[in-house]
């Protein structure tokens, strides 16, 4: 179904691997890793470990500063974000699966800007896919997929964390 280039493993490793060489490069230090719910949080959890992180994962659910409601409704079940570190002046590592539009960070952002301002945010994504409707793009991805406009990339998880490349219907 997959080619080894989107094995989740060995994109975890390319995300891992630029995250550590962007942090070096702007010098970030004691980061708190936030991640998107739900599938940037599965990726995050995993990212957490592998850079020996000791501080608790943040949990971000944006449903409430999507941009889309008119589109998608709110869901029923929204759950709360769990930030459980403070967000002023910290190095914020935000970590999402797939990158797509932009709207999903942008939201993320503005939510992130509620609990304080960070000093830095580090975007990183397991898959950037083209269609960026916003100026917005992740600092660090895991691969880069071209897709056509009625497919898109899921992941599944958590456990055993899967990606699968499907075709919608066209909106009418």
């Amino acid at each position: 179904m997959f080619d080894t280039a989107l094995r989740v493993d060995l994109l975890l490793d390319r995300l891992e691997a630029s995250l550590r060489e962007e942090m070096a490069r702007r010098e970030f230090s004691d980061p708190a890793m936030i991640g998107i719910h739900t599938g940037g949080a599965w990726i995050a959890d995993r990212l957490r470990a592998r850079l020996g992180l000791a501080e608790p994962l943040g949990l971000l659910n944006i449903s409430f500063y999507r941009d889309d409601f008119s589109q998608t409704g709110i869901h029923p079940q929204v759950k709360p974000s769990v930030l459980p570190f403070r967000v002023e002046g910290r190095n914020i590592l935000l970590i999402d699966d797939v990158f797509y539009t932009g709207r999903t960070v942008r939201a993320a952002l503005n939510e992130i800007f509620d609990y304080g301002r960070p000093a830095q945010v580090l975007l990183g994504v397991l898959i950037e896919r083209n269609g960026r409707q916003i100026p917005i793009r992740p600092d660090c991805i895991g691969h880069k997929i071209t897709l056509a406009a009625d497919q898109r990339i899921t992941l599944s998880g958590p456990s055993p964390l899967e990606l699968r490349i499907h075709s919608v219907s066209p909106q009418s």
